[in-house]
């Protein structure tokens, strides 16, 4: 993918929000993300659709759950650019209820990968 590529898809702010909690969590699935985001499940699926199919992240299902997470081959320039929106304190001011509303989830899924 091109950096021009990358930059397109993270022009949309659902898909910015799902890859942080993605990044800050290691793996999501799509249950957490649809309660830490506060939007439906369809929206949540379309846009990690979207990433997966440019292939930055990839998804594991079990079950009724699939949980997504950061692909591995991913260029270090990309990984640099989404480790630093997950440092940057202007970005966890302004996500900071995506994170709690996470944190605060009773009875999280978990994945066996």
């Amino acid at each position: 993918m091109l950096p021009h590529q990358f930059f397109k898809l993270l022009s949309d702010e659902t898909r910015v929000r799902c890859l942080l909690l993605i990044a800050r969590e290691n793996q999501v699935c799509v249950a957490e993300l649809v309660e830490s985001l506060q939007e439906s499940q369809p929206k949540i699926s379309r846009h990690l659709a979207m990433l997966r199919s440019m292939g930055i992240v990839i998804d594991t299902r079990q079950g009724q759950w699939v949980f997504y997470r950061l692909a591995e081959n991913l260029p270090g320039w990309m990984r640099k650019q989404i480790q630093g929106l997950v440092d940057s304190n202007c970005l966890k001011e302004e996500y900071q209820q995506d994170i709690e509303r996470l944190c605060a989830m009773k009875s999280r899924p978990t994945c066996c990968v």
